[in-house]
């Protein structure tokens, strides 16, 4: 039941199908709808999800935060190890569930260190590194493993094009950490850093992260989709069938709507010839300017049907990740996270994330007009 009030509540999943119901009445339902939808990105994004379910459950991604931590001494030296870890992490586990993940561990090392004075400038720059990091590598974020599928673009092609922008973040991720405040001050109760709980069950972090390395390669186009679909489905329903319904399936529910409607649009000969030239040779701008209102996903899906110059707008939905909350909506996560840990401060966190986005996408802006 929880479930279902949930798939109700979720205001992209909604608008993703009323237009896709709004777009049917001008296009008529047939079998062509099945052939809008890529099945092939939706069943690596699947797979993805169930197996890092899996490692999440068994505490894999804080047990390797605890031992990063025990390293530390100083105020910056915890905020950039927190900050790195949702900026490397995101490459492989997505931004989404780096955030999940390495937010609430940050405010509980935070809270038992006495070092909440940096709990705002560490969680908005750990939502900035979760969105920045992923946009390296094709399994970063959905709207990569999209394109990259929908591309056939080649791996080094794909980092290569993503990697100037990457590297500017990480700088600038670096230079915030030394204007946190109490930056050089000592940390804390050390001892709190071993709150995390111990690993799980080492047969299953074996088990999934061999099937996380079936993920990667069918990514890479090594394996067929349907095969590493297969395989995931019943290993995870014979070792921990739990986390077969952990995967967001409501993410994948609004893919789907958004496929049916940007697959009608292409349809209406007009509407497809207005969209293409208000899309083409602004790829880059377009896609940033979309994703501050829809969010990045959407905005990935209903522009990418309308060009065919998808490096621009590769850049465009990564880069439109900055800027307003709904930019990314894995800055969401964030947000709730800290707004349920301290309700009375949610409005200067969100003047904090809106001011350190806006000041990044400016310069990113800016290294991609250098750059062009």
């Amino acid at each position: 039941m929880k479930e279902k009030k949930k798939i109700k509540l979720d205001p992209v999943l909604l608008a993703a199908w009323l237009l896709a119901v709004a777009s049917a009445f001008f296009v008529k339902p047939g079998k062509e709808y099945i052939d809008y939808i890529d099945f092939r990105s939706l069943g690596i994004l699947w797979g993805l999800m169930v197996v890092i379910q899996g490692l999440k459950e068994n505490a894999v991604f804080e047990k390797i935060g605890q031992k990063l931590l025990r390293k530390v001494r100083k105020g910056w030296q915890l905020a950039m190890m927190l900050i790195l870890l949702c900026f490397f992490g995101s490459m492989l586990i997505t931004n989404d569930v780096a955030l999940i993940t390495f937010v609430p561990f940050a405010m509980m090392i935070l809270h038992n260190c006495e070092r909440e004075d940096l709990m705002i400038p560490v969680v908005v720059l750990q939502t900035v590194a979760a969105n920045m990091g992923s946009m390296l590598t094709p399994v970063g974020n959905p709207q990569n493993l999209y394109l990259y599928g929908l591309t056939g673009m080649p791996i080094g092609t794909f980092m290569g094009t993503m990697l100037p922008y990457t590297v500017a973040m990480l700088i600038l991720l670096l230079l915030s950490v030394l204007l946190l405040p109490g930056k050089m001050q000592q940390v804390g109760k050390r001892s709190d850093f071993d709150a995390v709980r111990t690993f799980g069950s080492t047969r299953e972090i074996v088990i999934y992260t061999a099937l996380f390395a079936l993920a990667l390669l069918t990514v890479l186009r090594l394996l067929d989709w349907r095969i590493m679909v297969g395989l995931i489905a019943v290993v995870v329903l014979l070792t921990d069938p739990k986390i077969l319904f952990r995967a967001d399936y409501i993410l994948l529910l609004t893919f789907i709507g958004f496929f049916i409607f940007t697959g009608n649009m292409g349809r209406m000969g007009t509407v497809r010839y207005a969209l293409g030239k208000i899309v083409e040779g602004r790829e880059f701008y377009v896609g940033i300017l979309t994703s501050q209102f829809i969010s990045n996903v959407p905005a990935t899906l209903l522009l990418s049907d309308f060009t065919r110059d998808f490096r621009e707008l590769l850049l465009g939905v990564n880069v439109g990740g900055l800027g307003t909350l709904i930019a990314s909506m894995a800055s969401l996560i964030s947000y709730k996270a800290y707004g349920n840990a301290y309700p009375d401060s949610k409005g200067k966190y969100f003047l904090a994330f809106t001011g350190v986005n806006l000041l990044f996408l400016f310069i990113l802006i800016l290294l991609h007009w250098v750059i062009v």
